[in-house]
């Protein structure tokens, strides 16, 4: 199935500028970017965009749900309709993010994840973000205590026989076993995150240089940077490593943003929603991966008053980044499509209007640092 997607001002990634082409899909996948002087070719259907702004899919590799259901205990059903609301906000590319649970539990729900690749009817389910069960006791934010475990190989074999998509693991690498889990994690084809972690700047500072490991929701549930110890924080900014921000004002204030912006900048910086279940709904009482959690006025959090994830949709991030770091919308939206699927090692497939890449894309109106969704596409065909 070839469709000529015309009249486009399609986003150009690499040198961030609109430019107007014409988009060749086949089978799922852009073939051509055509120039409105070269030859119309063959196809099966015409789509006009009418001059509108189209950009890549948002790629959002670390949330735990949305519109009432969590990757940790959802069924087929439930991550079917995530899908689709994922979709809705503009973001074709998903990594379900599991949060800390019994183990069995977390192999039950990887395969299930990867029972449903390409049969969606939404964003697309590229692979699987274990958050947890790896963690620091001390820095277990809303991850429950009693579920934690030392990083343990012979369970990371077991649960990447289970999910068999590609895998990202966020652990506190300084954990005894830390090392060799690292190593076997990365011969294993998986991408490293340093995540509800005690290290260092000097453990942190290895655990870059030895397994280019990235910084998972910098500034959250790692020890806050100080004159004497700068911490993981410190040789995360200074590391060249991809850092993870949740961006919705709560998480970091917003000239935190600007400065965390100002020292990484877009090739670094990847926009994540850390979203839960109450993610497009009223606030509320809802959980995240079991642990009751109270929403008031958007803002999740645990009994304790510890943050639980966040209500924030990926486009918003993208939008607070260009307000808060008063930057242009085009390099906010890099950090959430271009860097990201760097960050998981698959920006051959999805991130930017290439061709060779999914056919993944949003046409929409940008207006100054407002993104206006009119219709999303996931390989080539509308979800939204």
């Amino acid at each position: 199935m070839q469709i000529l997607f015309e009249n486009c001002r399609l986003f150009d990634s690499t040198n961030r500028i609109f430019k107007t082409r014409s988009m060749l899909v086949e089978d799922g996948v852009i073939r051509a970017l055509l120039r409105h002087t070269d030859a119309r070719p063959e196809v099966d259907s015409v789509i006009d965009c009418e001059g509108k702004d189209v950009i890549p899919g948002l790629v959002d590799i670390h949330t735990h749900g949305r519109a009432g259901a969590d990757f940790n205990n959802a069924d087929a059903d439930d991550l079917r309709a995530m899908a689709k609301s994922y979709a809705e906000y503009g973001v074709t590319s998903v990594f379900p993010t599991l949060a800390s649970a019994e183990f069995d539990s977390l192999c039950t729900q990887a395969a299930l994840i990867d029972s449903l690749k390409g049969d969606t009817d939404g964003a697309e389910f590229l692979g699987v973000h274990l958050e947890g069960r790896y963690l620091n006791p001390s820095k277990s934010g809303a991850h429950n205590p009693e579920l934690l475990a030392l990083p343990n190989v012979s369970e990371l074999d077991e649960f990447v026989s289970a999910s068999k998509l590609p895998l990202r693991i966020s652990a506190a690498y300084e954990l005894r076993g830390g090392d060799e889990f690292a190593e076997h994690a990365k011969d294993l084809g998986a991408t490293l995150s340093l995540a509800h972690t005690a290290a260092t700047y000097n453990e942190a500072t290895e655990l870059y240089r030895k397994h280019n490991v990235a910084f998972t929701h910098l500034y959250n549930c790692m020890p806050p940077i100080h004159h004497r110890d700068g911490g993981t924080i410190l040789a995360a900014l200074e590391s060249g490593g991809f850092c993870e921000l949740i961006c919705d004002g709560h998480h970091i204030s917003p000239e935190m943003v600007a400065f965390t912006y100002r020292m990484i900048g877009m090739d670094r910086l990847v926009l994540i929603s850390d979203s839960m279940e109450a993610t497009a709904l009223s606030d509320g009482k809802y959980s995240i991966a079991g642990l009751p959690v109270i929403v008031k006025d958007g803002v999740a959090r645990t009994e304790s008053g510890n943050l639980a994830g966040s209500t924030l949709s990926l486009i918003n991030a993208v939008e607070n980044l260009a307000r808060f770091a008063n930057i242009p919308i085009v390099d906010a939206l890099i950090c959430a499509t271009l860097t990201p699927a760097r960050a998981v090692g698959l920006e051959n497939k999805v991130g930017k209007l290439v061709p060779g890449n999914r056919a993944d894309f949003i046409i929409c109106s940008i207006s100054g640092k407002k993104i206006n969704v009119e219709e999303v596409f996931v390989g080539g065909e509308v979800v939204y």
